[in-house]
């Protein structure tokens, strides 16, 4: 495979995971490049179930090289824990197969405390974080009062300069009623973390460019979709990081030319976790996928708010992020339906649109406008040939692609690995 960024087409939780361990088949280096573990990928292999936050999805595969780039910004207790779940089931996790670069920044024990905080603060105006402290170690990122790996992995430096952000945040934690963090008990921890990611932690784009001058296949990891992008995204309801296609470029050290594909990842319907406008919400159709168990956060368990697939909102995120080609999952959760809606464009105040508007307030007050497609009544969850996939089921998945205008190239009927069908 060529190198390629895998990219969250609607409001994340599209089911990149499963997508990223299908494709690491044939990547030898998967690479992610943002976020931070407020991200949740599920990838389901030999019955075992993995849940994965900050760890690229490669490492369920042998001989994959995962790498944590730059523009990750990344919780050293978080992390050191999920090195030790897989490896309790398994997952062998080793500076042979995981490299993490030592300017990532770090989330700290006071950046959840004022996610929190500002969250509950806000009231029926929250965004609906996950409380990780991912915003506010970007925010610090950006006002360069960050600290990152290199300063965990020197001591003395690390400590004076924690003992600072400390002295800092617990004023502000006392402003929202928050009891202060002990420092000595702060520093032990992270300084523990930091010596057991320290055989890990490395000069990321060095290896990257390395890499490409080897013409290594590479796969750059999309964390939450375009639509939750700092830039792009519906904001103020957007997380912190560039979700979309130029990030995997900033957040790895990799230069756009050195990118041969973008694939987008969508759902056959539309979800989305948190507040903000959601134009093709429909409760009935949330109530029917939680009852059949899907549609629950990986990383917070929340129930996902549901809705018909959103052509308007996918053709621009291909717009963004140069979509080639399209991955569907989640065809299986349609299959008991009689018919099928897709949103085709919006209504705002008596004009038709075809692209969202940036404003959130004039998003929310957009109207849906369907057409509708008979459904297929038929199980999909056991095929696992193109030629055998239901002719109005084909004609559903070919009709969203071409909408959202990139080609199909592979569709998703469940979670487990085998059931993906490359086109």
């Amino acid at each position: 495979m060529a190198n390629t960024i895998l990219i969250g087409a609607q409001w994340g939780d599209e089911g990149k995971g499963k997508i990223i361990d299908f494709l690491t088949e044939t990547a030898e280096i998967v690479v992610r490049s943002q976020g931070g573990n407020n991200a949740g990928h599920t990838v389901i292999v030999g019955g075992t179930k993995y849940v994965l936050h900050l760890i690229p999805s490669g490492i369920l595969r042998p001989g994959t090289k995962c790498v944590i780039g730059n523009g990750v910004v990344l919780d050293p207790i978080a992390v050191a824990g999920e090195i030790d779940g897989l490896t309790a089931k398994g997952v062998s996790v080793t500076p042979e197969n995981l490299l993490i670069s030592d300017a990532a920044h770090l989330v700290l024990p006071y950046h959840r405390h004022l996610d929190e905080a500002r969250e509950i603060a806000k009231g029926a105006g929250k965004i609906g974080t996950t409380k990780r402290g991912i915003g506010p170690a970007y925010g610090d990122k950006i006002a360069r009062v960050g600290l990152r790996m290199a300063d965990l992995l020197n001591p003395a430096v690390f400590s004076e300069k924690l003992a600072t952000r400390v002295a800092e945040n617990n004023e502000t934690l006392a402003r929202y009623g928050i009891a202060p963090l002990d420092f000595e008990q702060t520093l032990a921890q992270l300084l523990a973390a930091g010596k057991s990611l320290a055989p890990f932690v490395g000069n990321t784009v060095v290896f990257l460019h390395k890499s490409v001058r080897e013409k290594k296949h590479m796969l750059f990891e999309g964390a939450q979709g375009t639509f939750l992008d700092i830039d792009h995204g519906t904001y103020p309801y957007v997380t912190s990081s560039n979700t979309t296609a130029g990030g995997a470029c900033t957040g790895s050290g990799v230069p756009p030319h050195h990118i041969d594909s973008v694939l987008g990842v969508m759902k056959a319907y539309t979800t989305r976790v948190g507040e903000g406008p959601f134009p093709t919400e429909d409760e009935g159709l949330g109530d029917m996928l939680h009852g059949m168990g899907r549609e629950f956060g990986s990383t917070t368990g929340r129930a996902r708010r549901c809705g018909w697939f959103d052509a308007v909102a996918v053709r621009y995120a291909g717009m963004i992020n140069g979509i080639d080609t399209l991955a569907v999952t989640n065809l299986d959760g349609l299959d008991s339906l009689a018919s099928v809606k897709i949103c085709t464009h919006y209504r705002l105040n008596g004009a038709l649109l075809e692209t969202p508007p940036m404003d959130y307030a004039q998003l929310a007050a957009c109207e849906p406008v369907y057409i509708e497609m008979p459904g297929w009544l038929t199980p999909t969850d056991q095929i696992r040939d193109w030629n055998l996939m239901p002719e109005r089921a084909k004609d559903y998945l070919l009709k969203i692609c071409d909408l959202s205008g990139a080609k199909l190239s592979i569709a998703s009927v469940g979670p487990n690995r085998e059931q993906t069908i490359l086109l």
